[in-house]
């Protein structure tokens, strides 16, 4: 039987800590091929480079993985990966170690979870995995354990066909962690607040800033309170952005919609 095949990207760039401790526990249990951006791409979310070439380079090639850098996107090292690299679909798709948190609505901003999205697009079970220390040199390997629990348990078990895992890791000492909570994504927003300032030539320029509203602060089954209160938190998401609800209450209010136009 073939080993089990495993893609690995983030959104930090190829030399990012998290990266090599991604790969070192993904290796315990397949083939690792590594496609990640040449430098950081923090918050480009699922953007695709379309006006200027890709161009790839395979920087590692060792006994335990294959590590290649792409001057593309996150989601393009995937996209990349899947059609030119590897020989056949993988069986899992991983990101991260990321550095900083992807909770509630910073998910759809993130690269990292863009890689995870595209194995849903790909029907590839697929795990994007962050830590909220915002240090970009933070030691991850502390929670080695619980990421090798996780991809333990995707391997086994799989995922539902389309879906992926949005999982983030307190900044908390891994000894202090209370344990692994399923959840859904906190509702709230960034208000962004942007810094003004002048060059010497006394041309205005601004930098972004803000800070997280937690629409529901006491929603206990959410991944802003797991992580609040030192749980690791796990949000199954899809590519598949449809609102259901929304769609059935709007078929209940409108049900002469269907003959408009006709």
């Amino acid at each position: 039987m073939a080993r089990k095949l495993i893609l690995v990207s983030n959104d930090d760039g190829y030399l990012a800590p998290g990266l090599r401790v991604l790969m070192k526990v993904a290796a315990e249990f397949g083939e690792v091929v590594a496609v990640a951006p040449d430098r950081a791409q923090s918050t480009t979310s699922h953007a695709l480079t379309m006006r200027e070439p890709l161009f790839v380079s395979k920087k590692e090639e060792t006994a335990e993985w294959s590590l290649y850098t792409c001057s593309g996107l996150p989601a393009d090292c995937i996209k990349f990966a899947m059609h030119e690299v590897v020989s056949r679909k993988p069986d899992l798709i991983l990101s991260g170690i990321n550095h900083g948190e992807n909770a509630s609505c910073s998910a759809l901003y993130s690269g990292t979870v863009a890689v995870a999205a595209e194995g849903c697009l790909h029907h590839v079970p697929a795990i994007a995995f962050s830590v909220a220390s915002p240090d970009q040199q933070a030691d991850v390997s502390p929670y080695i354990p619980v990421v090798r629990e996780i991809i333990r348990k995707v391997l086994q078990d799989g995922l539902p066909t389309g879906s992926c895992l949005n999982v983030n890791i307190p900044e908390v000492p891994a000894a202090e962690l209370r344990g692994i909570r399923l959840c859904r994504q906190a509702r709230g927003y960034w208000n962004e607040e942007y810094c003004r300032h002048e060059d010497p030539s006394g041309r205005p320029y601004y930098w972004l800033s803000g800070f997280f509203v937690n629409k529901e602060p006491e929603a206990e089954d959410t991944d802003v309170w797991a992580g609040t209160h030192g749980y690791v938190s796990m949000v199954p998401m899809q590519a598949d952005m449809s609102d259901y609800a929304a769609l059935d209450a709007l078929n209940a209010a409108w049900p002469d919609w269907r003959q408009v136009g006709k």
